[in-house]
């Protein structure tokens, strides 16, 4: 069974840059797609980016030209490069894996890093 615990959360001024990392177990993330989903106060979860194993990355508007994914299969870890960082990027950020394999979906979900961005 698949983990994933994210960390590097926390506080940060409007400007500064965070780095969340995302801890992976029992699974090779080389054969996942891998993404960053965010849930801000009062809002439903939304998509921040996907990596997909086809060498495509997509982010979404609000992060682009800030936001940064990466992964180490060394390492099993995937990362999230935060820059420029906004009060508006406040929230819990989540990190996520999924594979289609023998014609079934296979998902795992962390449980959150909590992000503020404040003065």
């Amino acid at each position: 069974q698949g983990q994933l615990v994210e960390s590097g959360g926390g506080l940060a001024q409007p400007g500064e840059s965070l780095r969340l990392s995302c801890s992976t177990s029992g699974f090779n993330i080389d054969f996942y797609n891998v993404a960053w989903y965010r849930q801000r106060p009062g809002k439903q979860r939304e998509l921040v980016v996907t990596d997909l194993t086809i060498g495509e990355t997509h982010y979404a508007d609000f992060v682009k030209g800030r936001f940064i994914v990466s992964r180490d299969s060394v390492s099993r870890m995937i990362y999230l490069q935060m820059n420029s960082l906004m009060p508006e990027d406040t929230g819990v950020y989540f990190c996520n894996a999924d594979a289609i394999m023998y014609g079934k979906k296979t998902e795992y979900w962390g449980r959150g890093t909590q992000v503020t961005v404040s003065t």
